[in-house]
C-alpha cells in the first residue's frame, strides 16, 4: 500500500462532501495583463490592523515616505504608507466591512512623489530563521486569499510540518486576480517558496490550481523546473472545478484525504497553506525589505466600463478605483467587496481597500437576480446536501433564528465556513449565511464575557489572598515587636504597666457600675434643689417682713409677720432636715470639704453675733433719741393702741425672741452659716443672716416697748 507522500507524488485526490458550481463569469476581467491605475489623492489607512492593538508612531501634519511604518508595538501587525505624503487626519472612518462601522483611521494626504523610503530596495543579507520571521512580520505581510491572518505566525510553527500547499484555487466566480499573479510572476512566487521552505523544512510542496485555470498551471510549472530544490519536492497539481474547492480545510482534504478536526488547525496535520499573492509577498519582504502596502485587486462586472486586475495600493477608497475604470449606469451602482457567495455589500464608497479585499464587483441590474423575500423553510434538505462541511444548516438556521445559540454551537456553528452552498440552494431564498454570523458573534460575546468574568474572580481571588497575607505579616511584625519590647522592658516598666493595666480594668468595672453611680449623683441634685428652693422660700418671707418693719406705723404687722418667718424657716429647716436624712451620705469628697465649711459656718456666726450685739447696743442708746422720735412716735401709738392682752403677748415674744437670740450666740460652734444660710443646731437646719439679723432687731424693738410700757405703768 502506498504511503500519503507516494499517493501526492502521483497526483492522488480525495472527494469531499457538498460544495457547487455556480456561473464563474471569470472572462470579464482575465482577458488582460495587471494594469496600474492612477495614484489618489487621498487613502485611508486603517489602525490597528487585522485586531492587534498598536501605537502611532506620527500625529497630524508629519510626512511620511512610501513604505514607512505607520505604527509600532510588539507583536502587532503594522500598518504602511501607500505613498509619500502628509498625515491629513486621524479619525474614524467609514470601514470595509459588512457592518460598515467607523474605524480609527490614518488619513493621508498624497503629494504625487511617490517617495520610497530609503531602507526599501537594498540589497538583501543572509538571515537567520528568526531574523526572517521577524522582516516578514514588520513587513505586515497578511494572508491575501481574504483571512488577512499574520503569516510569520503560520510560517512559526510549534508542530513539524510535512506539507505545504500553495493555494492558486479561486474557487469564487468573477475573481481572477490569482489566475493573473500566476501567469505573469509566477518565478516571483517560487522566489517567496524557497523562504518558505528554509522556515518550514516540509517534506513535500504542492502547488495547487482548478483545471480551468490551465495558463496558470503551466507557468507555474515551468517556472517550478527552474528551482531545482523545489522541484525536486514539490509539484503543481491541478484539481477539479468546483467551489468551494479554494477553502483551506477542503483543499487539505481534496489533496491529503484527511480532515482537519472540529475546532482545529491544519498544523495539527502537519500541513500549512499560503496563498500565492502571499507567498510572493513574503519573497519581497525578506530580499527587498518591501511591505505590503499593494495587492492585485479584480475590478469586474457589467457595469465595469475596463474591468480587469490592477495593482491597487493598500488604503485606496473605492471610489477611486471606480471613477478610475469606469462605471456604465452611476445611478444604480451596487458594490459587492470580495466574490458573489462570500463578499458582502458596501455601502460606503469611501471605504479602502484592506489587505483581504481581493475583488470588487459591479454588476449591472439584469446580472444578478432580484433580492427576493424570505419565504418559511420547506425542510427540502438541499442545504445539507450542499454544505462542505458536512453540517446541518436546517438545525443551525432554526436554533439561530430563535437565539438558541448554545445549541446552535452543539451542532458545531463554529465549523460553519460561510462559504455560502446553503444559500445558492435554498428554494425559499433564506439568509442562511446571515443568521449563522449572527449566532457566531453573539457566542463570540459571550465567550469574552464568560472570560473576563473568570479573570476578574482571578484578580478578585488574588486582591483577597494579598489582604490576608498582608494582615497575617503586619500581625507578626507587631508580635515581634511586642516580644521585644517585653524583653527589654525592666522590673519598674513591667509594675508600672501592671498598675495601668489595673486602673483600666477598675475604670472599665467602674463604667460597669453606671446605673448605681447615676442614682447617687440623681440624689444629691435633688437633694441640693430643694435646700435652694427652701432658702429662696426664707429669702422672699424676708424680703416681705423687711418691707413691714420699716414702716413704723406697721410694727405691729412686722413683729406678726417676723413670729410667721421664724415659724416657717423652723418649718423649711424641718422639711430639710427629714429630707436630708433621706439622701445617702455624701461622697468622700463632700466629706473632705467639710472642716473648710465648719471654718466657715463659726466666722459667719462671729459676724452675725456681733450684727446682734451692735444693733442691740444701737437700739438702747437711741430709743428715747430724737433721731428715733418717728419710732418712738410709733412705739407710743402702739401703746396707746394695744390693750393689756397685746401688750402681755408683745412682751412674750420679745422675751422669747431675747432667749433665742442669746441661744445663738452660746451656740455658734453648733451653728453652721454658708453663703448666709444660717443653720440652728444641726447642721442640717440652714437660717439665713438676714432672719437672725431682723430677729434680733424685732427682739430689740420689743424690748423697748416694754421698757416704755413699764416705765408708763411706774
Amino acid at each position: 500500500m502506498l504511503s500519503l507522500l507516494e499517493q501526492i507524488d502521483q497526483g492522488a485526490l480525495w472527494p469531499y462532501s457538498g460544495g457547487i458550481h455556480p456561473l464563474e463569469n471569470k472572462h470579464l476581467s482575465n482577458k488582460s495583463n495587471i494594469d496600474r491605475l492612477p495614484l489618489a489623492d487621498e487613502f485611508i489607512i486603517p489602525v490597528p490592523t487585522v485586531g492587534q492593538n498598536c501605537i502611532l508612531k506620527f500625529a497630524v501634519g508629519d510626512r511620511v515616505l512610501k513604505g514607512e511604518s505607520l505604527t509600532e508595538g510588539n507583536g502587532h501587525l503594522p500598518a504602511h504608507a501607500p505613498t509619500s505624503g502628509t498625515i491629513k487626519a486621524i479619525e474614524p472612518r467609514a470601514s470595509n466591512h459588512p457592518s460598515a462601522f467607523s474605524v480609527l483611521s490614518v488619513v493621508l494626504s498624497a503629494d504625487g512623489k511617490d517617495e520610497w523610503l530609503e531602507s526599501i530596495n537594498l540589497p538583501s543579507e543572509e538571515l537567520s530563521n528568526e531574523q526572517m520571521l521577524t522582516r516578514i512580520r514588520e513587513s505586515g505581510i497578511a494572508g491575501m486569499g481574504g483571512a488577512a491572518f499574520p503569516s510569520h505566525i503560520k510560517l512559526n510553527p510549534i508542530s513539524d510540518i510535512e506539507l505545504v500547499i500553495i493555494n492558486g484555487i479561486e474557487c469564487e466566480p468573477y475573481i481572477t486576480s490569482d489566475d493573473r499573479l500566476m501567469r505573469e510572476h509566477a518565478e516571483d512566487i517560487l522566489k517567496g517558496m524557497t523562504y518558505i521552505d528554509a522556515l518550514l523544512d516540509p517534506l513535500r510542496f504542492i502547488i495547487a490550481i482548478e483545471d480551468n485555470k490551465p495558463e496558470a498551471a503551466k507557468a507555474m510549472n515551468i517556472a517550478l523546473a527552474k528551482f531545482g530544490a523545489l522541484a525536486s519536492k514539490g509539484r503543481v497539481t491541478v484539481v477539479p472545478t468546483k467551489y468551494p474547492s479554494g477553502g483551506e480545510k477542503q483543499l487539505i482534504q481534496i489533496l491529503t484525504g484527511k480532515e482537519v478536526p472540529s475546532g482545529g488547525i491544519p498544523a495539527q496535520l502537519g500541513v500549512v497553506v499560503h496563498n500565492v499573492g502571499t507567498a510572493m509577498a513574503i519573497g519581497e519582504a525578506i530580499e527587498q525589505r518591501k511591505p505590503l502596502i499593494e495587492r492585485v485587486v479584480t475590478i469586474t462586472g457589467e457595469n465595469v466600463t475596463r474591468p480587469g486586475n490592477y495593482w491597487v495600493p493598500i488604503g485606496t477608497p473605492i471610489e477611486h478605483l471606480l471613477n478610475s475604470v469606469g462605471v456604465r449606469d452611476k445611478r444604480n451602482v451596487k458594490l459587492i467587496v470580495g466574490g458573489p457567495m462570500m463578499g458582502h455589500m458596501q455601502i460606503d464608497l469611501s471605504a479602502p481597500i484592506l489587505k483581504g479585499s481581493n475583488c470588487i464587483i459591479v454588476p449591472s441590474i439584469s446580472e444578478f437576480t432580484t433580492e427576493s423575500n424570505e419565504r418559511a423553510c420547506i425542510r427540502c434538505g438541499e442545504c445539507a446536501v450542499a454544505c462542505p462541511a458536512g453540517l446541518l444548516p436546517q438545525q443551525l438556521f432554526w436554533h439561530s433564528k430563535a437565539e438558541e445559540y448554545d445549541k446552535a454551537a452543539s451542532y458545531n456553528l463554529k465549523d460553519c465556513i460561510e462559504c455560502g452552498c446553503c444559500n445558492y440552494v435554498c428554494p425559499s431564498d433564506i439568509p442562511l449565511v446571515e443568521y449563522y454570523r449572527v449566532a457566531k458573534s453573539a457566542i463570540r460575546k459571550e465567550e469574552q464575557e464568560q472570560i473576563a468574568a473568570e479573570q476578574a474572580k482571578k484578580r478578585f481571588d488574588a486582591r483577597l489572598e494579598r489582604l490576608e497575607k498582608e494582615k497575617r505579616e503586619r500581625e507578626e511584625k507587631a508580635k515581634k515587636a511586642a516580644e521585644r519590647r517585653k524583653s527589654n522592658m525592666s522590673s519598674g516598666d513591667k509594675g508600672a504597666v501592671a498598675a495601668a493595666l489595673a486602673r483600666v480594668k477598675a475604670k472599665k468595672s467602674s463604667e460597669g457600675k453606671s446605673p448605681e453611680a447615676t442614682s447617687d449623683k440623681q440624689s444629691q441634685v435633688a437633694a441640693a434643689i430643694a435646700r435652694a428652693k427652701a432658702k429662696k422660700q426664707v429669702q422672699q418671707s424676708e424680703d416681705t417682713q423687711s418691707e413691714h418693719i420699716e414702716t413704723p406705723a406697721n410694727d405691729k404687722k412686722a413683729q406678726i409677720a417676723a413670729a410667721v418667718a421664724r415659724a416657717k424657716a423652723k418649718k423649711l429647716a424641718k422639711q430639710r432636715t427629714e429630707s436630708d436624712e433621706s439622701i445617702e451620705p455624701a461622697s468622700d469628697s463632700t466629706a473632705s470639704q467639710q472642716p473648710v465649711l465648719d471654718k466657715k459656718a463659726k466666722i459667719a456666726a462671729a459676724i452675725a453675733k456681733a450684727k446682734a450685739k451692735k444693733a442691740q447696743k444701737e437700739t438702747n442708746l437711741t430709743g428715747e433719741s430724737e433721731s428715733n422720735s418717728s419710732l418712738e412716735v410709733s412705739e407710743e401709738n402702739i401703746a396707746e393702741q394695744a390693750s393689756p392682752e397685746e401688750l402681755k403677748k408683745a412682751k412674750i415674744a420679745a422675751a422669747v425672741a431675747k432667749a433665742k437670740a442669746k441661744k445663738a450666740q452660746n451656740d455658734n460652734k453648733e451653728t453652721v452659716v454658708e453663703e448666709s444660710v444660717f443653720i440652728e443646731k444641726k447642721p442640717e437646719i440652714e437660717l439665713s443672716a438676714e432672719e437672725q439679723k431682723k430677729a434680733i432687731i424685732a427682739a430689740a424693738v420689743a424690748k423697748a416697748k416694754a421698757k416704755k410700757l413699764a416705765r408708763e405703768e411706774q
